[in-house]
């Protein structure tokens, strides 16, 4: 059925930043137990441009596909447009994907997006960003087994994130056995040579 997300931000006792996924059927609402499956469903398999990042929405580990989409602007000025995703965050990820790794995306309209209509703001997933405008910029898909995760420093390194284990475990469990992350790879262009390859 229809997904219905309900997101708590604090009760009574203080901030506690939750969500909760419901399916609505006939007789009601059902709480989804695994919602990584639900919102991994409609994937296509190996599409450039396509990385699925291990969060955490509230307190539970979730993958969610971020997708980018790549291609030379036709104005002066190049479009940078985010859809559930922080617009700053996504310039930043852009200066470091430029400055660091050696991508001209300066003549380039750059859009990314998360799929399932959840807004993704973690540090987290900077690096899934970064590795689906690679993906989408040079046209090679990532593998269809890899997940990442990691905060991008302005030097192009990839910072460590809190509940490194947890987002590990979730991905694992889902079957994705190539991990990309502040333990496999330490700077960006590392992760997106071997994401790439």
């Amino acid at each position: 059925g229809e997904l219905r997300i309900v997101r708590a931000y604090k009760n009574r006792f203080g901030g506690i930043d939750e969500i909760c996924v419901f399916s609505m059927h006939d007789d009601g609402l059902h709480e989804v137990s695994n919602p990584s499956e639900i919102f991994l469903s409609g994937r296509k398999q190996r599409p450039s441009g396509s990385c699925v990042v291990a969060g955490i929405l509230g307190s539970r580990p979730v993958l969610i596909e971020v997708q980018a989409l790549v291609g030379e602007t036709v104005y002066g000025t190049p479009r940078r447009l985010a859809a559930n995703l922080d617009q700053a965050r996504l310039a930043m990820v852009l200066a470091v994907l430029e400055r660091r790794v050696g991508m001209h995306l300066g003549q380039h309209d750059v859009y990314a997006s998360v799929a399932g209509g959840l807004r993704m703001n973690e540090p987290a997933a900077d690096l899934g960003i970064a590795l689906a405008i690679a993906s989408a910029f040079r046209n090679v898909p990532i593998a269809q087994d890899a997940a990442a995760f990691g905060e991008l420093g302005l030097s192009g390194e990839i910072r460590a994130v809190h509940a490194a284990a947890r987002r590990t475990s979730e991905a694992r469990r889902l079957g994705f056995r190539t991990l990309l992350s502040p333990e496999s790879h330490s700077d960006v262009a590392q992760a997106i040579e071997a994401a790439l390859a």
